[in-house]
């Protein structure tokens, strides 16, 4: 029980690595808050598989990169639960596409979710710590240390996570508030099924490149963070921890 007595918020939580997150958390003793911006069914799931094994978890929506929904989501988690220890930032979007073919419109809708909706809700959670301090876990990407092609925009959105994460790691160390970042290589979520990664040539190359030769899953990145998240950890802060089966270790 590695994190009980803790409450817990994890942004994006209703599938994937979010959901993995939660769940993990939940089974090591957090009270945790299942964000979601549009799959209500996925969160509630999410809710239920956690309370079935005996944890606590409520589902809020709220879109992160809205102010107002931001607002809300730390209000229902205050009269909840009355405090906040751990914030996990997972609630991310990205689009592969030529540098021709960025739009305004692609280019913000990455940067307002993965960028500014992250700002938001460290706002948010400062204010919920208190003087206690507390955690805040950013789920950047290994693409922030290694783009790939087509990926700039969105690689550039996850290298600007990680300079706020070490930034605000000096910034609000004083205040007993530790920020690290998460990078996960790829893992195997819906949104790759649904995008045709697996099963593709593309998957083929990523495994092959992959020291420990398999995709990564969900749980492995949520082990992590249960890590990050929990005492063990009390010393770390400012750090950027690729979580890749080795494709992205230097």
């Amino acid at each position: 029980m590695k994190l009980k007595n803790k409450v817990a918020i994890v942004t994006g939580a209703s599938k994937g690595i979010g959901a993995a997150i939660a769940k993990h958390f939940a089974a090591e003793g957090a009270k945790v808050v299942v964000n979601y911006a549009s799959s209500k069914e996925g969160a509630e799931k999410v809710v239920k598989t956690i309370t079935d094994n005996g944890g606590t978890a409520i589902a809020v929506q709220a879109d992160v990169a809205n102010e107002a929904d931001v607002n809300r989501l730390f209000e229902e988690t205050k009269h909840a639960f009355g405090t906040l220890d751990i914030l996990v930032n997972n609630a991310g979007i990205y689009q592969w596409e030529p540098i021709e073919q960025v739009t305004a419109t692609a280019f913000h809708k990455q940067f307002n979710i993965n960028v500014w909706g992250s700002i938001l809700t460290i706002q948010g959670a400062l204010k919920l710590f208190g003087e206690k301090g507390g955690n805040i876990i950013n789920v950047s990407s290994g693409a922030a240390r290694t783009p790939m092609a087509t990926g700039s925009v969105y690689s550039a959105s996850k290298a600007a996570l990680d300079a706020i994460t070490v930034a605000l790691s000096k910034e609000l160390g004083g205040k007993n508030v530790r920020v690290n970042s998460l990078l996960p290589g790829t893992v195997e979520t819906e949104g790759t099924h649904t995008s045709g990664v697996i099963g593709s040539d593309f998957e083929k190359k990523l495994v092959a490149n992959t020291p420990l030769g398999r995709m990564g899953q969900p749980e492995d990145i949520a082990k992590a963070a249960v890590f990050l998240a929990s005492d063990e950890a009390a010393w770390v802060t400012g750090e950027k921890l690729a979580v890749s089966g080795g494709i992205y270790g230097f």
